[in-house]
């Protein structure tokens, strides 16, 4: 077949192809050109998806006619004030996407210059149908209608309205992000969808975008590093997400989705959370124009760096650095329907015998402090009587501290219930922590200490008689692959036959404990996530699993001086608000709470 030059009409739709694959993509091009315009309020409406019509206004500086002819045409743009392509600082280019949409869907460009007359311009499907006067405000108006309509092969390959519409949505809450300065509003079949005003914080653009209550869970960054700065907000690692759906990243301004960032969000969060949980962040990286390649994707999404391993250190150290100055911060988000199990009971009516007694022929027994067990709930038994959960106090008289010197966060231990949760007074409500979920998270942080102390190790404890644990194969050869690094967490293993390992210590933070199970949980951990990681993070996965196993667990009566040691090791100890695994320590009923729960508000 011979070389030819392929017609205009069929350029314009192979660019189309790889700018608009579907309404998001020319939504963002939209939207992106009103940014760089200059506006202050930008307003979208769209019907169907996108799929019937995308609307974008904006109150920018406007095109004259002129430049509105020119805008249709390839390789015609405002946004490169010389040949220095490498140095574009605006979102996209006028002249690439206009003349794309045009070629596939038809369109209406009414613009006006201050001080000037407006003007329309209707392009069909490549085709130049109508030009004129228009009356509007200073600004561009840009209609999009029937994309695709005369392009079957394409049109049938869009998803439904609502997954369309989803996708449009997405683009312009990352667009509205990246620019507070900016008011935006959306509209879909009609109805407002989104509306965020001009000139917000970030925190607050951030929270309305994603969930409102980041507001009262989150940590701002702002990080800086050879040239290179890191903003934004992130969430508390309890307060995270089972999909990925509320990370944005932007570098230089620019929405992208880049693997690398995503990468090292995931790499920041590794030890807080739970591999099937996700962070909430939005994280803005600053670096020079030179050092970052935006033009790597046709649609810009996609960005190359100079200095890959650079950027990388500082969204993880950055991150990190502010995930530990939260401490033992954790989101509070007390569950509705957990709230909603406290219930209010009436008063019981008058049994013939003059005691009270419910309808159902039983009632909670009561619970009294006896004598002989002073601080002691004991239970008072009665025939028809059904016994509540069991609980215990503990005699304590110290007063509450309320803001005098020591000042205790989590508050004073008052008691224990079913052997599991450490109740405690704080002067500004009741707290309930989970002691093994904390445990766990302390003995995890002072492991990775002694790794990262001057011994580069943590304590071993020799056991009096080595135990031999039994595997299959596989489980043991990556066992015995990994004996120097586990000998640096204070495990001491040997291979014993083809299906068993000999265990000659234990890490000293655990102490004795299920030998067994820690070994076996090891070796699964290492199955399923050895390759994936990095020798550190591997080192870090293992450590949460040796934490695991050997915290206080649930069941475990304590001591009056041994709730108020783990409450005191928690305020000092950075990322005790979550266990290992992402879930919360220690939750707040703050006295507003406790007052609602009684009807007192």
């Amino acid at each position: 077949m011979p070389i030819r030059r392929l017609p205009e009409h069929l350029i314009n739709r192979i660019a189309a192809g790889e700018v608009v694959e579907r309404p998001a993509s020319a939504l963002k091009e939209l939207v992106e050109n009103a940014i760089d315009a200059g506006s202050t309020q930008i307003v979208v409406r769209l019907d169907n998806g996108g799929l019937d019509r995308i609307e974008v206004i904006d109150n920018g500086c406007g095109m004259s006619p002129d430049e509105m002819l020119l805008a249709l045409e390839r390789h015609a743009t405002s946004k490169l004030p010389d040949d220095a392509i490498e140095l574009v600082s605006t979102m996209g280019f006028r002249g690439e996407a206009l003349p794309s949409i045009a070629s596939v869907a038809e369109i209406a460009i009414e613009s006006r210059v201050r001080g000037a007359d407006g003007w329309r311009l209707v392009v069909d499907n490549g085709q130049l149908m109508d030009s004129g006067p228009a009356a509007l405000p200073p600004g561009t108006r840009i209609t999009v209608s029937g994309l695709f309509a005369r392009v079957p092969a394409r049109r049938k390959f869009l998803r439904s309205d609502r997954a369309e519409y989803a996708a449009c949505l997405d683009v312009v809450k990352r667009l509205a992000m990246a620019r507070p300065d900016i008011g935006f509003s959306l509209h879909h079949n009609g109805r407002l969808s989104l509306s965020v005003q001009a000139d917000e914080a970030q925190l607050a653009r951030v929270a309305a975008l994603t969930d409102r209550a980041l507001a009262d869970n989150h940590v701002l960054l702002d990080y800086h590093r050879d040239g290179a700065r890191l903003t934004g907000v992130a969430g508390l690692p309890t307060f995270s997400r089972g999909v990925a759906d509320h990370q944005f990243l932007f570098v230089n301004g620019r929405p992208v989705k880049d693997r690398l960032v995503t990468g090292s969000v995931r790499a920041a969060y590794q030890d807080l959370l739970a591999r099937d949980r996700h962070p909430v962040v939005a994280l803005f990286v600053h670096v020079p124009r030179e050092d970052v390649d935006v033009n790597v994707h046709p649609a810009k999404t996609e960005v190359r760096f100079r200095d890959a391993a650079g950027v990388r250190g500082m969204i993880v150290g950055g991150l990190r650095r502010a995930l530990d100055e939260a401490g033992h911060r954790s989101a509070q988000r007390p569950s509705i329907g957990a709230l909603g199990a406290w219930q209010q009971e009436g008063v019981p009516p008058l049994a013939g015998n003059g005691a009270f007694a419910p309808s159902g022929g039983s009632w909670p027994s009561s619970s009294f402090s006896s004598p002989a067990y002073p601080g002691s709930l004991v239970q008072e038994h009665m025939p028809g009587f059904v016994a509540p959960p069991m609980g215990r106090a503990v005699q304590d008289d110290r007063p509450v501290p309320t803001g005098a010197a020591p000042h205790y966060p989590l508050g004073v231990a008052r008691g224990q219930v079913a052997n599991t949760y450490i109740v405690s007074e704080a002067d500004d409500g009741l707290i309930i922590v989970d002691q093994h979920a904390a445990h766990e998270r302390l003995v995890m942080e002072r492991m990775k200490a002694a790794m990262a102390g001057e011994h580069g190790g943590v304590s071993a404890q020799n056991l009096l008689l080595p135990e031999v644990v039994e595997l299959d194969e596989p489980s043991c050869d990556r066992l015995e692959s990994r004996v120097a690094e586990l000998s640096r967490l204070g495990l001491e293993l040997e291979r014993f036959g083809p299906k068993a390992m000999l265990v000659r210590a234990v890490p000293g933070p655990l102490g004795q404990g299920d030998v067994k199970g820690l070994v076996t949980d090891l070796a699964d951990e290492l199955a399923a996530y050895d390759e994936a990681l990095s020798l550190t993070e591997r080192l870090e996965a293992i450590i949460g699993t040796m934490a695991c196993h050997g915290s206080v667990r649930a069941g475990r009566a304590l001591s009056l001086a041994e709730m108020n040691a783990l409450l005191r090791d928690m305020e000092a100890t950075p990322h005790s608000g979550q266990c290992n695994h992402g879930r919360p320590t220690w939750i707040k009923l703050a006295h507003g709470d406790i007052e609602k729960l009684f009807g007192r508000r």
